[in-house]
């Protein structure tokens, strides 16, 4: 019997491997509005056991929106569940393949630039040759392999010795796709950008950035199921990942995330579960003494999060100079597109959660300033930002690191 489980468990790997991508044709996206404890009670529920449904965020509290995704079989149960709770809600994407077809790259390779997304190593090929081209200021190391032996790699640019050093990770979430197309194109900015705004960030602080540190799920997203947020690791025979952004110690599980293995907000069975979070947490810890600003990047919803995110009773001591800084970098970002963002801690504007990256740097390793900086939109395209908007995305973000910065230096911070 033992010998027959595990060769049908071997098929059952062997099959997921071969898998054919997942489509999502005449998918829908509803915006839901939780006002109720029942409702809540309900969408926790549907989390826990989906039956299709994908909850773009989890339900965490009353007064809250979340964003849906309904399978077009599903879409009368989901219209007599709205009749049955009496909750508002409102259609926001009609069709979630169409988006993922208009977004994804062609097969070929190509020349790597912003106005398609690459895949991982495409964007490994491009920092290689950063490297070549700049070998005194860019410098790449390994921190170390995902679960699946893929390289996690750290990217340092620094001009001279003496600055203080900033840290931004990225793709944390492998859906997540601007992020990390946000970031490679602030570093080709730092590289060889003439503004003087941008010559300032460059050369005068350290940056440590961290380009894709969930290279698995990444994969996973290209080559199968573009909605995929975790990692890859099998915590058990049905349900594979661990969301790494719950995954950090500190306040790991008291709020926000989830202990049943098949939701998208698993925490995983303690914290640093995952060798990916470890790999993180050890280069960070190799450098911290220099690290005065940790960023962690994220898509969507147009906000600037600082700590905390398990509770909204309790702030940092530090909670507004932070907050002089987000809003100076809000207003920077606002500028150019007249894009929106809510600044303030993560349990006050968005919702409560807790082990993330940003909350373990700031709360128990000690970095000044630390935010999470949630990019575009709101929800019309949700986490499927279409390329054309990677260049007018990196451009208001790099305009508010730049003013980000700027405040804080202004306010005492980022000095040796």
């Amino acid at each position: 019997m033992i010998l027959k489980f595990v060769a049908l468990l071997v098929c059952l790997g062997a099959g997921l491997l071969q898998a054919e991508p997942v489509r999502f044709d005449n998918y829908r996206v509803y915006e839901i509005s939780i006002g109720s404890q029942k409702q809540l009670e309900a969408f926790q529920y549907m989390e826990r056991y989906p039956d299709g449904y994908i909850f773009w965020e989890s339900p965490v509290q009353t007064n809250m929106k979340i964003n849906l995704v309904v399978p077009p079989h599903k879409v009368a149960e989901f219209e007599e569940l709205k009749q049955h709770l009496d909750f508002e809600s409102r259609l926001k994407i009609a069709n979630v393949q169409k988006l993922i077809d208009e977004e994804s790259p062609q097969k070929s390779r190509r020349a790597f630039d912003w106005v398609n997304y690459h895949t991982m190593e495409d964007m490994y090929i491009w920092l290689n040759e950063q490297v070549t081209a700049n070998p005194t200021i860019l410098s790449v190391v390994s921190i170390g392999q995902s679960y699946e032996g893929r390289e996690m790699i750290a990217v340092k640019l620094s001009y001279k010795t003496g600055n203080p050093g900033i840290f931004i990770e990225s793709n944390i979430h492998a859906r997540e796709w601007i992020t990390s197309a946000t970031v490679t194109w602030i570093l080709n900015e730092f590289l060889t950008s003439v503004d003087p705004n941008v010559r300032e960030l460059a050369e005068n602080y350290d940056w440590y950035i961290l380009p894709v540190v969930n290279p698995d799920g990444l994969h996973y997203t290209k080559t199968t199921n573009r909605m995929w947020r975790k990692n890859r690791y099998p915590h058990n025979v049905l349900c594979y990942g661990v969301d790494m952004n719950r995954n950090f110690p500190g306040h790991w599980m008291e709020g926000g995330a989830s202990s049943v293995p098949c939701t998208d907000t698993y925490a995983g069975p303690e914290p640093a579960s995952e060798i990916e979070t470890k790999n993180i947490m050890n280069y960070f810890i190799s450098i911290k003494d220099n690290i005065h600003a940790y960023f962690a990047f994220h898509s969507y919803g147009q906000y600037i999060l600082f700590p905390y995110g398990h509770t909204n009773t309790y702030y940092s001591e530090n909670y507004y100079d932070m907050m002089e800084m987000g809003e100076a970098a809000a207003i920077a970002i606002f500028q150019k597109y007249k894009t929106t963002y809510e600044v303030g801690t993560t349990a006050d504007v968005l919702y409560i959660n807790s082990g993330s990256s940003r909350d373990w740097a700031h709360g128990t390793q000690g970095v000044p300033v630390a935010a999470t900086i949630e990019f575009r939109d709101t929800g019309y395209h949700g986490f499927i930002l279409p390329p054309e908007q990677i260049i007018p995305n990196a451009i208001e973000i790099l305009d508010g690191l730049v003013a980000f910065l700027r405040k804080g230096k202004e306010i005492g911070y980022f000095t040796v």
